[in-house]
């Protein structure tokens, strides 16, 4: 069995990483949380709040936080990286991290198209990876709202003892060995979801985005068999749970860009406005690249990566998706 987890390094204070502060606090463990902008560190340490990422929610005091990242790791028995997808390589690799770490970033890497587990494993050679993924809105999850998720590793002591970590009455962590099933589902899931948003700013209904949820749920899934993930793990929490969630809800960051989009707005004039990442919006070109290189099929992803950065029309993509030939479901 493995050593109890009692000191974690978060690293990421963004909205996701300051409410896994939070869990990992409630959860009686000594937190010390990684801000890359050093007002967002003197913010926690002094005021108890991240004002630009979850301004609204008051931070336990004993949440400390540096922007400092030798000074977050030191001493750490397990960290959590929660950076955007396409920092992790970099981040990860100023990390001496012969311990777990657990990736809560859900990406694709752009410039190669490796999951953020091969990009780890890469930079983090001596590190035992764990992935942790689900249906999980940063503020519910700091305000204690009940919350499941996936946390997937290939040594089942280490994904016994995070668990253990972070485990409360309302933050429930389900053990899985399928860390490429959990990866592929919240990543791809983004991708999905900024084709709901499209869906319902267009006006095309609710019928329209049921498909979309069911046939996106296809394309994950072709996507994981290529990568031998086990297909149950894309039934689970991290798979169809974290799909839905995202595809329903005004409150996903991608799901409202494709709103935006559908309703008229420029991609340049959306995120301009935002303060947060809207992952999907660069796991669509990234899971393209890789798709290829499987020989999968991705319609969907294919369309949104069209109007997002290829300049497409979306009635024009709308109209060559739903012209495709007629064929078997699957």
């Amino acid at each position: 069995m493995s050593d109890p987890i009692q000191r974690i390094a978060v690293i990421g204070a963004g909205a996701w990483g300051t409410a896994l502060a939070t869990v990992a606090r409630r959860a009686g463990r000594d937190v010390i949380l990684h801000a890359h902008e050093p007002e967002t560190a003197e913010a926690i340490n002094t005021r108890h709040v991240n004002p630009v990422f979850l301004p609204d929610i008051p931070l336990d005091e004993g949440i400390r936080a540096t922007d400092d990242l030798a000074e977050a790791v030191d001493g750490a028995d397990a960290i959590l990286m929660v950076t955007p997808a396409q920092f992790l390589r970099a981040t990860l690799a100023r990390v001496d991290a012969g311990l777990p770490v657990a990736i809560c970033s859900k990406g694709i890497e752009l410039d190669t198209g490796k999951l953020m587990n091969e990009v780890a494993e890469e930079a983090a050679p001596d590190a035992t990876l764990a992935v942790l993924s689900g249906p999980t809105f940063a503020a519910e999850v700091a305000r204690g709202l009940p919350t499941a998720v996936t946390l997937a590793c290939a040594d089942a002591d280490i994904a016994t003892a995070l668990a253990d970590a972070l485990g409360t009455a309302t933050f429930r962590p389900y053990t899985s060995a399928d860390v490429v099933g959990a990866e592929v589902g919240g990543a791809i899931k983004n991708v999905i979801a900024i084709a709901c948003g499209v869906v319902d700013g267009r006006g095309l209904g609710q019928n329209a985005r049921a498909a979309v949820i069911a046939r996106g749920l296809a394309e994950i899934a072709r996507f994981a068999g290529a990568l031998d993930a086990d297909p149950r793990t894309l039934m689970g929490l991290s798979g169809l749970g974290d799909l839905t969630l995202t595809c329903t809800s005004t409150a996903s960051r991608n799901y409202s860009l494709g709103t935006a989009l559908g309703g008229g707005r420029s991609y340049e004039d959306t995120m301009r406005d935002r303060k947060t990442v809207a992952e999907g919006a660069t796991t669509a070109p990234a899971v393209l690249t890789r798709a290829a290189s499987l020989g999968v099929d991705m319609p969907i992803c294919a369309a949104v990566n069209a109007i997002l950065h290829e300049g497409a029309g979306i009635d024009e993509t709308i109209a060559s998706v739903l012209a495709r030939p007629l064929r078997a479901e699957g």
